[in-house]
């Protein structure tokens, strides 16, 4: 096996050509991608009980349509909220979004989900033993909508969610495989 071949760019310094509150648009060399501005992360919440699996759809400013997803946010975000640990967050989001609390949770590891474009990772959780305790639907301007799935109904349902238009979170993927489920 050979060793990554890294390319002249990755000792190239980086330059910010533009930063927001969340974002930062940057270069090195020829390449071009955005990054969470303050080191924010994301948590993704795989919450599962027994066989189904909690979604949420909401509609999402960049895609222009609706989204179909795995529970998450953002880690640090806040004012004050520096140094937050991705379970905080993650058990935060998941009442928040959904309504549920989860007794046990398993982080599954760090992962980033378009590493040619964008710095941002994530880490997910795995939530189970879930207990219903309120409402979800996130914050007011999330407008967010809870969705229990069978996983064995999980092709048939990213089928109909994209039949009408709706974008498909990239990481519902893995619930079409045992990987993350079944161990």
């Amino acid at each position: 096996m050979t060793a990554t071949k890294i390319p002249p760019e990755a000792s190239m310094p980086e330059e910010i050509h533009w930063q927001g509150r969340f974002i930062i648009a940057k270069t090195r060399g020829k390449w071009e991608y955005v990054s969470r501005a303050r080191d924010i992360r994301a948590a993704v919440i795989l919450a599962l009980d027994g066989d189904e699996v909690i979604l949420v759809e909401q509609f999402r400013v960049p895609l222009g349509r609706p989204c179909l997803e795995l529970p998450a946010g953002l880690i640090g975000d806040d004012a004050g909220a520096e140094g937050e640990h991705a379970l905080d967050a993650a058990q935060r989001e998941l009442e928040e979004e959904t309504g549920y609390h989860a007794a046990q949770w398993e982080n599954l590891g760090e992962y980033f989900s378009s590493p040619g474009m964008v710095s941002e990772s994530f880490t997910l959780l795995k939530a189970t033993g879930l207990t219903k305790v309120g409402e979800g639907g996130g914050t007011d301007e999330e407008n967010i909508t809870v969705h229990r799935v069978k996983l064995s109904r999980m092709a048939e349902t990213i089928a109909e969610f994209r039949a009408k238009g709706h974008g498909i979170d990239v990481r519902l993927l893995m619930l079409l495989g045992a990987g993350f489920i079944g161990g």
